[in-house]
């Protein structure tokens, strides 16, 4: 069974609930096919979709996918022999068993861009989960932007630190940019409309063409401005900061569950 041909539930509608719908019908699932379900039961705005209580679309769809918050996984009262996707972070793919009673659990990372289609949404299966079900989940997180099958649930807990913590590394890295414009005597408003398309199109110049470390090599390289600021950088803790930080993030996310 394909995706579009999948009557997919769901459950949760916060911010990465409504953007993962957001994202499925613009890549052109049907909104017949995707329940939405939360507590209220109440519609989320701007999504044709029907809206249900949690069991109520489990009970219909072919398969679930779970957005709650870590914090109300207990509360979700579901049982089904169906497939188990699910975006909490820290909820192993044993706690889900317990939780939904189906060993057909598929855990997974993915964050708001995926209303967008530009999310990066990993996932790793348990062994009851069938070919199928791994099928299901790839084209499902592809629909929303790219996505790899990791190997075991220790990986994914290092990109449930890196999906939500580098967009936020990122953000602090432009916030110091923009900064120092403005303490050279740049306009804020100039400053911050320098920062946001620098930001933008060095973000689309990597995803495409050379990696990371080929482009700061090209830019010292070249021997410029750049390469000055670069080697200044290389030459500080900075990275080692960097990583100290993915790491703090990697340690919480294996003790939120």
């Amino acid at each position: 069974m394909t995706l579009a041909q999948t009557t997919l539930a769901l459950i949760g509608t916060g911010m990465l609930g409504r953007e993962i719908a957001r994202g499925l019908i613009a890549s052109g699932h049907p909104p017949a096919r995707l329940i939405l379900a939360n507590t209220t039961g109440a519609a989320p705005e701007g999504l044709p979709c029907r809206t249900t209580t949690p069991a109520e679309a489990a009970a219909e769809a072919d398969a679930l996918l779970l957005c709650v918050p870590p914090a109300a996984a207990p509360g979700l009262r579901i049982t089904t022999a169906k497939p188990v996707l699910s975006t909490m972070a820290g909820i192993t793919l044993a706690r889900l068993t317990e939780l939904t009673g189906s060993t057909r659990t598929i855990r997974a990372m993915s964050s708001p861009a995926a209303g967008d289609r530009l999310a990066f949404s990993p996932f790793t299966a348990a062994p009851g989960a069938t070919g199928a079900d791994k099928a299901l989940a790839s084209e499902l997180f592809s629909a929303l932007g790219t996505t790899a099958e990791l190997p075991g649930e220790a990986q994914l807990d290092v990109f449930t630190a890196i999906t939500g913590p580098v967009p936020g590394f990122v953000a602090f890295f432009a916030e110091a940019v923009q900064r120092y414009a403005e303490s050279e005597g740049v306009a804020p408003e100039t400053a911050l409309a320098a920062t946001r398309q620098l930001f933008l199109a060095a973000g689309r110049m990597m995803a495409t063409g050379p990696t990371p470390a080929e482009h700061v090599q090209e830019m010292v390289d070249y021997a410029g401005t750049t390469a000055a600021g670069l080697e200044a950088m290389r030459a500080s803790p900075l990275a080692g900061l960097i990583a100290e930080g993915l790491s703090a993030a990697t340690a919480r996310a294996r003790t939120i569950g």
